[in-house]
């Protein structure tokens, strides 16, 4: 009988790392270019000044400040996420699916780096 393997070797876990630590840069860059976009939105123009009702003009900024704040919480969520990933790939639990006990694909850890399911356990959730 075929013992199946329990989780990934060091030099896989350590392939795993530098993609997971490229993409938690990645996403902090972003969150920063969203933030700073939400920060602009709140500039002391005269825009609001002026006397002509511009009432679907505000309710658009309103919309995008909204937007953007989702966002903002979106790619906080998914940092945290990669960052709970990282730790898992310190303590060598990395690419084990937590449903069924079985080794997640590298082709899906490769893609969706912070997954924590294989493909068989999401497929179980429908």
């Amino acid at each position: 009988m075929v013992e199946e393997k329990m989780r990934y070797s060091d030099a896989d876990l350590a392939e795993f790392k530098d993609i997971i630590l490229k993409k938690i840069e990645k996403a902090q860059s972003d969150l920063e270019l969203i933030k700073s976009a939400y920060m602009n939105d709140l500039n002391n123009g005269t825009d609001d000044t002026s006397p002509t009702f511009k009432a679907f003009e505000e309710g658009s900024e309103t919309m995008s400040k909204e937007a953007n704040s989702q966002l903002a919480i979106r790619q906080e969520k998914f940092i945290r996420d990669l960052k709970n990933a990282l730790f898992r790939v310190e303590n060598k639990t990395y690419g084990v699916c937590k449903v069924t006990g079985k080794l997640i694909s590298k082709e899906r850890l490769k893609i969706v780096p912070h997954a924590t399911m294989s493909i068989e356990a999401k497929n179980l959730q429908r």
